[in-house]
Parts: structure tokens; C-alpha cells; sequence
């Protein structure tokens, strides 16, 4: 029954990530057909033609499939996701996934270490926090949240270009995709990511160490320390790996102003450069894999919860 519990609950869940996925694809598709203007226009004008004709226009359309209904269309565009198609760029007329693919190794490469740089530093910064609570760590720890909770990503990432990398000579304004060059431009998006974590762990590490079985251990003689790392940690880890997956969306958001302060060779680049020339299905492509990090990592919070929390099981929500 345990086992079996564990299934239906987990069922449920990746049935909710498939429906989420679903509506979030067709929002995304909804960018082309919904953006102003004539979308074959804009397709003819990108690729540098001039003083359209109607003749040309709607041969354009007929290419594009834009005289199909809104459902086929939707569907074909679909089709194409499934198939790895992600259509062709308004500017370049290669392949979207083509020209993903070959900037997605660096994206991945900054986001990772940035992923791991916020995890890392939160886990520290909140375990210290509430091993000090109200005394100066605690407090010198809460002032940065405060700050990093307040202040978007960018503005930390033009001090630390014009203090650190041009001040002080480290790291590299033209970044190359290695893990050097990352080290700085991971540090500052994970020092932002990190504010907020910091400020959730340490909250419940404070309610698990005033509960009721931290008394029990404390009666039995453990030390604050133990009680901290072994009672009050795991049962405040469940709040925080949550955070953490509803945050990949965000992060996958915000790399693009990141990048381009770095001039980092990635995703975030390329999005900057197809929304000035509204190269919709770059944007598309985008905005669809973020949506795709986003669902997925929840999906993987949810599934670990299940495991580590039988409680969750019987929930249907």
C-alpha cells in the first residue's frame, strides 16, 4: 500500500506537469499569431526584401501555412516541437534548434555553476544564521538577504563588471564559454538567488529547532549543533528544494541581462538579439524552453517531496 500510494501520488503529478506543459505550449505559440503586424510581412522583411507585393505577400502566407486554421496551425507547430523543429529564424533563416543548440552548451555551462554556487551558499549561509540566531552572523546574514531580495541580478552584476572585472583586473569583459571565464557571472547570479533561499531555510530551520521533537532531543542531551544538523535540517530541506524549483524559470529569465553585461556566448545573447529584430520564433523557442526548465524542475521537487514525505501522498492538489 505504501508503494502503491507512492505511485498513484506520483501519477497524479506528472498528469498536472503534462497539463502545465500543454497550457504553457499553447501560450507560447500564441506569441506569432497574437504579435502585431502581418507575420509573412515581417518574414519577407527580414530576409531584405523590399516594396512587397500582395502576389508576394500571400505566397509567403501559403508557405508559412498562415491560411490554415488557428487549431491546425497550432498543431503543426506542435508536430514540430515533438519532432525538434522549432521553425526557421526570421533574420538568418536557419534553423531555430540548429542555432540553440550551438549556443546552449554556454547557457548551460553558467547556469549550472550558478545553480550550484546559490544552493551551496544559501545551505551555508542559512546553517550559520540559525547556529547564531540574533547574535552578529545572524544579523550581518539577514542585512545581505535583505539587500539581495531588494536589488534585481543586474545591478549586481554591473558592480561586480566595473569593481572586479575591470577594476581589479579578474575575469574577462569579452568571456569566452569556459569555466574560468564563468566563475564571476555565475558567483553574482547565484549571490541574487541566494538572498531569498537563505531567507526561507533559515526560517524553517528556526521553526524546526523550537518544535517539539528538538525539545525531546535536547532533553536527551544532544548538542544544538546536532539538532540543527540532523533533526532540524532535513525537515526544513522540503520548503527549500520547492524554492528552489519554482526559481529555475526565473533563472533561465534572468540570464539573458546577465549575458549580455558578460558578453556571454549563450542562449540569453541570441534572445536579446531576436527581440530587437522581433524574431518571434527565437522567441517562441525561448520562452518555451524556460517554461519547459520550469515545469520539469518542479516536477522533479514534487516526485523527491513524495519520496522523502509520505504525508504528501495522500494529497490530490
Amino acid at each position: 500500500m505504501r508503494h502503491g500510494g507512492l505511485f498513484v501520488a506520483a501519477s497524479k503529478r506528472i498528469g498536472q506537469a503534462i497539463l502545465t506543459a500543454l497550457a504553457a505550449s499553447v501560450l507560447v505559440w500564441a506569441l506569432l499569431p497574437l504579435a502585431p503586424g502581418d507575420v509573412a510581412e515581417r518574414v519577407l522583411l527580414a530576409r531584405g526584401m523590399q516594396d512587397l507585393t500582395t502576389a508576394e505577400i500571400d505566397a509567403a502566407r501559403e508557405q508559412l501555412g498562415l491560411n490554415d486554421p488557428l487549431v491546425i496551425q497550432f498543431l503543426n507547430w506542435l508536430g514540430g516541437v515533438f519532432r525538434g523543429d522549432l521553425g526557421q529564424s526570421f533574420t538568418s533563416q536557419a534553423p531555430v534548434m540548429q542555432e540553440i543548440m550551438e549556443r546552449l552548451p554556454a547557457t548551460l555551462m553558467l547556469l549550472g555553476l550558478a545553480l550550484v554556487v546559490s544552493i551551496l551558499f544559501s545551505l551555508a549561509l542559512a546553517l550559520i544564521a540559525a547556529a547564531y540566531r540574533d547574535r552578529w552572523p545572524d544579523q550581518a546574514i539577514r542585512l545581505y538577504t535583505q539587500i539581495g531580495a531588494a536589488l534585481p541580478t543586474f545591478v549586481f552584476a554591473l558592480l561586480a563588471l566595473t569593481f572586479v572585472v575591470v577594476g581589479f583586473q579578474m575575469g574577462r569583459v569579452l568571456a569566452e564559454p569556459s569555466w574560468s571565464a564563468a566563475l564571476i557571472p555565475a558567483f553574482i547570479i547565484g549571490l541574487d538567488r541566494a538572498a531569498s533561499w537563505t531567507q526561507l531555510l533559515r526560517a524553517g530551520l528556526l521553526e524546526a529547532m523550537a518544535s517539539g521533537y528538538a525539545e525531546v532531543a535536547r532533553a536527551r542531551g544532544a548538542s544544538e549543533r546536532r539538532i540543527l544538523l540532523r533533526h532540524a535540517l532535513p525537515n526544513a530541506l522540503l520548503p527549500f528544494l520547492t524554492a528552489i524549483g519554482v526559481s529555475v524559470g526565473a533563472l533561465i529569465g534572468g540570464a539573458p541581462l546577465i549575458e549580455a553585461i558578460f558578453t556571454w556566448p549563450g542562449l540569453g545573447a541570441y534572445l536579446l538579439e531576436a527581440l530587437t529584430a522581433r524574431n518571434y520564433p527565437v522567441i517562441q523557442a525561448y520562452v518555451l524552453i524556460a517554461a519547459l526548465s520550469y515545469v520539469t524542475a518542479a516536477l522533479l521537487v514534487d516526485l523527491v517531496a513524495l519520496v522523502l514525505d509520505p504525508r504528501l501522498r495522500g494529497q490530490t492538489g
